[in-house]
């Protein structure tokens, strides 16, 4: 699924290349040309990636990474710092503050994306469009189609993306909780029972390729994907 990507650059020209290269790449560019104007963006919509450029004006791109890594809200959003500082020293310490890779200005589109696509991999690996296939469950987000064993799978929006995340996070346990952040968004306020519901819908369309106890019920804490039967 297209990743929502924030970046903050305050200058211009190198902005509008940077969510360019993003929309090109499938994913959506959410712009700022500081800080404090990021961080009014973040209040309305968690972005799943920050392009983060460090000279900025007023707050700093270091100052303002501390300030993320340091917020129970958004201190799991990865940062990819920007950056004409190419010494060591620098690179350390804004890998220090939180930041999950640095890029030196100049730099190349592709090798950015690149770095983009290894980080959203490693960290949010359902925004990336790579498919993926557990135990004859196939997904792919690129064309949206779910098969199990050759056999096509109907599912909705939401069911959709509740199995893209699961896929993307097998064998890690779930809370109710978990999943309506990361399936449904912080920002939307429905109760922790409605994923109980979209579960059940979930397994009865996995049902047909016989693929429903691929999700496992963990009694007092939530749900997980697994192709090991326990």
């Amino acid at each position: 699924m297209p990743a929502n990507i924030l970046v903050v650059e305050d200058e211009p020209a190198i902005q509008e290349l940077l969510a360019l290269n993003i929309t090109q790449a499938g994913h959506n560019a959410i712009r700022a040309l500081s800080a404090e104007i990021a961080q009014n963006l973040i209040r309305e919509t968690i972005p799943d990636l920050i392009l983060l450029d460090w000279m900025l004006p007023g707050i700093n791109g270091l100052e303002f990474a501390k300030k993320l890594k340091s917020d129970v809200l958004t201190k799991e959003i990865p940062i990819i710092m920007l950056t004409a500082r190419g010494e060591e020293y620098d690179k350390v310490r804004g890998l220090e503050v939180g930041a999950d890779d640095y890029v030196t200005k100049p730099f190349s589109p592709r090798e950015l994306n690149a770095r983009i696509k290894a980080v959203l991999r490693r960290r949010s690996p359902q925004a990336t469009e790579d498919p993926i296939e557990i135990g004859g469950l196939r997904l792919d987000p690129t064309t949206h189609r779910v098969t199990g064993n050759q056999i096509n799978i109907d599912l909705g929006p939401t069911e959709f993306r509740l199995l893209h995340f699961f896929m993307s996070n097998a064998e890690r346990v779930h809370t109710r909780s978990q999943l309506l952040d990361k399936v449904w968004g912080d920002r939307v306020f429905v109760e922790d029972r409605t994923v109980d519901v979209h579960i059940r819908r979930l397994r009865n369309a996995l049902s047909v390729s016989g693929h429903q106890d691929l999700i496992q019920t963990i009694r007092g804490t939530g749900y997980r994907l697994s192709a090991k039967v326990d």
